[in-house]
């Protein structure tokens, strides 16, 4: 039996590593990943954008909370460089392009333009498709990797531990305490945190808990050369505002995906041939890029709860089992703020003053909506909070 800890976080693509670097400041945190190394999956396969206007007006509020930790960087290193983002509408496409605008926490990062303008930023878009835009004012390239190893680097130096190859076959709860089994070595804590990605609900069972109905679903991408003559490097991204595609500048080449959720197993997948040509097919329908071969594809699990919103918080059957799961496609994006939410929460804290500032309630992400049992109080009311005794 290996040395007890207060906290054990299952899953080291971003989430996990994010709230166990925010944890491990003032607790015992061992950080469990299944993979050989941290963020093979969701987190390794991301699109490496930062989008305010992308997502439920919840992921919004999130990923804008977000922002001064992406623009801050830590130290000389830095986590964001500009891109700018186009959310492109054609004729049929306005009404809905005008609703987006409208919503909350919209208005104030974006600013609409009309085709000009749009081809003036993307002068590859055809001039019989887009009608007009929305642009963004804070959408960045966002460096994963360097974000993600900030939170591992940050676990390690104040203590935290992590162990790859080190999937949680069984987790047991005794009323004190946790035992999990890796394939390795068997460890104890206190509170098991999920922060397992496509194998959340998998993660869940296993430790005897209810699953919450978590959707993976897979989303592909693929890379291609620019249009001969073009120089994509300052183009900003495009999204088309139905959701049916996106392309952006990537090292001096395209990469576009069809903005694909099809519904997957939890598992390293890959992408199937006809998705890939549905991206060339609807990206050349808006964009004159030819295509004359694919250098490179891949695909990753973007997984959703039902109402596309986190999972964050104490299951309100199991007072002693944390959901950090849902992120959808907005993990990268959002895992300053919800590290943070998700520390607190743990702690038995208020929710930090910028979230609450921003409308975000705990209420609404906790795994208790999904549940027609009302929510219990987390630990402090049972006595097995990381501050109690």
């Amino acid at each position: 039996m290996q040395p007890a800890f207060e906290v054990v976080v299952v899953g080291a693509g971003i989430a996990g590593a994010g709230v166990a670097a925010d944890l491990s400041d003032s607790h015992r945190v061992l950080l469990l990943e299944q993979e050989e190394r941290p963020g093979m999956h969701a987190t390794g396969r991301s699109a490496a954008l930062h989008l305010e206007i992308y997502g439920n007006p919840l992921i919004r509020a999130l990923t804008q909370a977000s922002r001064d930790f992406f623009e801050q960087g830590a130290g000389v290193q830095a986590f964001a460089g500009p891109r700018g983002c186009l959310h492109v509408a054609s004729n049929e496409q306005l009404p809905a392009l005008e609703a987006i605008a409208a919503e909350a926490n919209v208005a104030d990062v974006v600013e609409w333009i009309d085709a000009r303008q749009a081809r003036d930023l993307v002068p590859v878009l055809r001039e019989d498709y887009v009608a007009a835009a929305l642009s963004e004012r804070f959408a960045y390239d966002l460096d994963v990797d360097a974000i993600h190893h900030h939170f591992l680097k940050r676990l390690r130096q104040q203590g935290g531990v992590i162990h790859s190859s080190a999937r949680a076959m069984g987790c047991t709860y005794d009323g004190a305490q946790w035992t999990i089994v890796t394939p390795h070595a068997t460890f104890t804590a206190k509170i098991l945190v999920n922060a397992a990605g496509a194998w959340g609900d998998v993660v869940a069972r296993n430790a005897g808990v209810m699953p919450i109905g978590l959707t993976p679903c897979r989303r592909s991408a693929l890379i291609v050369d620019a249009p001969d003559g073009t120089s994509p490097a300052q183009w900003p991204a495009v999204i088309d505002i139905g959701g049916e595609f996106y392309f952006k500048p990537e090292a001096g080449k395209i990469l576009m995906s069809p903005a694909d959720e099809t519904p997957s197993e939890p598992c390293d997948t890959h992408p199937e041939e006809l998705d890939l040509a549905i991206a060339v097919d609807r990206v050349q329908k808006a964009a004159d890029i030819p295509v004359r071969r694919i250098e490179h594809s891949w695909a990753g699990l973007r997984t959703f709860a039902i109402d596309r919103s986190p999972v964050v918080g104490f299951d309100p059957d199991h007072p002693a089992f944390f959901w950090l799961v849902g992120q959808g496609g907005y993990g990268v994006q959002t895992s300053p703020a919800l590290s943070r939410l998700a520390g607190a929460l743990l702690r038995g804290e208020t929710m930090p003053a910028d979230l609450a500032a921003r409308h975000i309630d705990a209420d609404d992400l906790a795994p208790a909506r999904f549940r027609k049992s009302p929510p219990r109080q987390p630990l402090a009311r049972v006595g097995t909070g990381l501050h109690a005794e």
